[in-house]
This record gives C-alpha cells, sequence and structure tokens, in this order.
C-alpha cells in the first residue's frame, strides 16, 4: 500500500469528485459525499492526516492507489 500524502480537504473532495462522487450536504466543516451506496465524510481541515484521509477512503470503498491517481 503506498504511503497516503497530506493533502487539504478541498484537494480530497477534488479527487474524490473525479471518482464519481458528488456533494450530498454539509454540516459544520464535514462535507457529506455519495457514489451509489457507498458514501464518506470529509473534514474540511488545511491539512487531512493519513490516518484521517485512511478512514475516509475505507468509508467509500476507494483504494488508496485509485485516490493517488485521481489526485
Amino acid at each position: 500500500m503506498p504511503k497516503l500524502p497530506h493533502v487539504s480537504g478541498a484537494v480530497a473532495i477534488r479527487a474524490l469528485e473525479r471518482l464519481g462522487f458528488v456533494k450530498i450536504r454539509q454540516s459544520g466543516s464535514h462535507l457529506i459525499m455519495r457514489r451509489g451506496s457507498k458514501g464518506c465524510v470529509v473534514p474540511m481541515h488545511s491539512e487531512i492526516k493519513a490516518g484521517t484521509l485512511a478512514g475516509v477512503l475505507r468509508q467509500a470503498d476507494v483504494s488508496p492507489e485509485e485516490f493517488i491517481t485521481a489526485l
């Protein structure tokens, strides 16, 4: 598994949109995205830590390789 980069919330959202996710709603500093039956909650922080990003990708059922390619 490749090492996940430190990215901002906006960059992570752009990459997930390239993978087919759409913005559903936002509650405070967290954005909810969905693709089919899979969804994820992306924090709108200036930098998302690697462990948090791994959790978001697990929720979204996206592999780290797919995510890095979409960046």
